[in-house]
């Protein structure tokens, strides 16, 4: 079974145009795993969407990928 960072990296993968350059790093903060995405500087826009809806989507898709882990997931961006 592969790991939702894996998961988020395969998703984000198809919506950006440089794939190669998507990368997640998974950093334990409280009681959550957050996921920090990484993308091309200009696939950040493709990544956040319109109103942030891809992101929320992305974010949406980590809740329903933690509550089938018993656990709590976060989806942030990465600044670069």
């Amino acid at each position: 079974m592969a790991s939702a960072a894996e998961d988020l990296v395969s998703v984000v993968r198809l919506l950006v145009d440089d794939p190669k350059a998507v990368s997640v790093e998974g950093v334990e903060v409280e009681d959550e795993l957050e996921l920090r995405l990484r993308v091309a500087p200009d696939d950040r826009g493709k990544v956040i969407g319109r109103r942030g809806r891809t992101i929320d989507a992305l974010r949406s898709l980590a809740d329903v990928r933690g509550e089938r882990d018993g656990r709590l997931y976060a989806v942030e961006l990465a600044e670069e």
